[in-house]
């Protein structure tokens, strides 16, 4: 019942917003402006006019970006004719999105059933302990971001943490240390 009425919610309040939204993007800008490349442009420019559209475009902002800056989504609204609003209610309803540049080191632990249960909870807090994170944060060098994720697909190796192409399973607290102190290493 939250679900639905949250959507609802964000769908009024978009069709509230879309004329004061679209018009400040066009008229008085964000302070900053964002280059798009011309793949980027290309892929918005054939996916605009697809219904449902949204999702897709927003996903390959962020693998362009990654992350959707605010001057990214002002220049979407702009260019899909989507209200802010509405790019927004999107952007903050699904956890993928991310509003903030994560670390060079994007740090992801399971907190899917098998690896909650074996300790995944614990290992967040350890890690955002031993990296000095606040929830969402970012390491003061860029080196290191924490997200917390719903699954790996390697139940079987639970509890799981990936930092970039590499998983790492049978996880305990006395590892991450070490692994850490790896990618530290490589800047």
């Amino acid at each position: 019942m939250y679900t639905i009425l949250k959507i609802y919610f964000l769908y009024e309040w978009g069709v509230f917003m879309a004329t004061a939204s679209t018009a400040l993007t066009r008229n008085e800008g964000s302070g900053g402006e964002i280059d798009f490349p011309q793949s980027l442009v290309s892929f918005i420019d054939e996916w605009k006019v697809k219904p449902g559209s949204l999702i897709m475009i927003l996903h390959k902002t962020q693998e362009t970006f990654g992350f959707i800056p605010q001057v990214a989504a002002e220049k979407l609204a702009v260019m899909t004719g989507i209200p802010l609003a509405r790019i927004y209610g999107v952007i903050t309803f699904y956890h993928f999105f991310k509003t903030t540049k994560p670390g060079k080191h994007k740090i992801s632990i399971c907190l899917g059933t098998a690896c909650y249960l074996k300790g995944g909870g614990d290992l967040i807090e350890e890690a955002r302990s031993l990296l000095s994170l606040a929830e969402e944060g970012v390491t003061e060098d860029g080196l290191f971001s924490i997200d917390p994720v719903r699954c790996v697909g390697c139940c079987g190796l639970a509890p799981v943490m990936t930092i970039g192409n590499e998983t790492y399973g049978k996880l305990t607290k006395a590892r991450l240390p070490e692994i850490f102190a790896k990618y530290r290493e490589q800047g």
